[in-house]
């Protein structure tokens, strides 16, 4: 389950065309009530998962199965106004860790319209994060920072929230990251900083969460994966919040590093023949994950692999026959395919503690 621009699953122009005809159509039916979801998606972890679950698969419906039959798209919309009215939060809410103070986010892009939903999150959005946290008996391996891919918003449900579950199974402190989406419309300094700034909440705050500071990695997902990259091109090797947004008002918390220990690029290396300079980044160890189906994220993928050995950054790759985009975290989803390539979530652990381990023993 993926959030696609048709556009770029076909070569030809015409039914290109056709299919972003519909994605306007469907903006004008589907927008209003899909944009006031979006928080339910994102703030999953204060709702029923079952109800929150079955909402995000009727999304998805409505988008990829509504296209030929308008009758059929309507009774679906109307469906899932339905369900959404009978979604309330729970008794007991688990509160957002906003990033940044009031007044003191780093900003760059000039957004300030979303009438038409283009985007998920309006202009006013504010980045934050959730903790999902292993229970108290079990002696957490380390912490991971979870974004989701695409323009978040249903993504969520499972590049977030189901990963989270399946990172905490296996003894992982998480932190689901709803932040300002690479591209969408924000630029990749701003969602890199986000990620720098996620970062360094969780390295501060090591004590409380029962992890060691230097142990949390960065989980990113397609889209979620570029924001992984802008974070290491901005924020790496010693540069800061302020470096890049010079109006910006350090604290306390900038004190500690903002780059990631181990990045974890789940099918969202960046695209084929994209050059960046390794001159002034300090590159993490890279966990890579792509589906062969996934005929865009395998081309990208192999592309980036060689550029990251060519500049000596330890690398690991794994692909998985079979899968397609966008399928992590699908369990939460009910779903069953795809077995093969639940296996990336062991083998990324295996990654990240011999990566821990090895720079222990130097």
């Amino acid at each position: 389950m993926a959030e696609l621009d048709f556009s770029k699953i076909t070569k030809d122009p015409l039914v290109a065309k056709k299919i972003m005809d519909y994605l306007k159509q469907l903006s004008k039916e589907f927008g209003p009530i899909k944009n006031s979801t979006i928080e339910i998606f994102e703030d999953m972890i204060n709702y029923d998962e079952k109800q929150v679950v079955e909402l995000a698969l009727l999304a998805n419906r409505i988008t990829f199965q509504g296209m030929n039959d308008q009758n059929k798209r309507q009774e679906m919309i109307e469906e899932f106004e339905r369900l959404k009215s009978q979604l309330k939060k729970k008794d007991e809410i688990q509160k957002r860790i906003y990033l940044w103070q009031e007044g003191n986010m780093p900003q760059k892009t000039k957004y300030e319209d979303n009438s038409e939903y283009k985007y998920n999150h309006n202009p006013d959005f504010k980045p934050y994060m959730f903790e999902l946290l292993v229970d108290r008996s079990v002696r957490p391996k380390g912490a991971v920072i979870v974004c989701p891919g695409g323009d978040h918003g249903d993504c969520v449900v499972y590049e977030g929230y189901g990963v989270c579950k399946e990172l905490n199974a296996i003894g992982y402190q998480c932190f689901l990251l709803n932040n300002r989406t690479n591209m969408n419309p924000w630029s990749q300094e701003e969602a890199g900083a986000d990620v720098a700034r996620a970062i360094t909440y969780v390295r501060k705050n090591a004590e409380k969460y029962r992890i060691e500071a230097d142990r949390v990695a960065f989980a990113g997902f397609s889209n979620g994966g570029l924001t992984g990259e802008a974070n290491i091109r901005f924020y790496s090797n010693g540069r800061r919040i302020s470096d890049v947004f010079k109006n910006y008002q350090e604290d306390e918390q900038d004190e500690y590093d903002g780059s990631m220990d181990v990045f974890l690029n789940i099918y969202g290396p960046r695209f084929k023949k994209q050059k960046i300079s390794y001159r002034d980044i300090k590159y993490p160890p890279v966990f890579l994950a792509v589906g062969e189906d996934d005929k865009m994220g395998i081309e990208n993928l192999l592309w980036t692999y060689a550029d990251l050995k060519k500049h000596d950054v330890k690398t690991e790759m794994h692909t998985f026959t079979g899968v397609g985009h966008g399928k992590a975290g699908e369990a939460i989803l009910g779903i069953t395919e795809n077995e093969n390539f639940r296996q990336w979530i062991g083998l990324a652990d295996t990654f990240m503690q011999k990566v821990y381990e090895e720079r222990n023993q130097r």
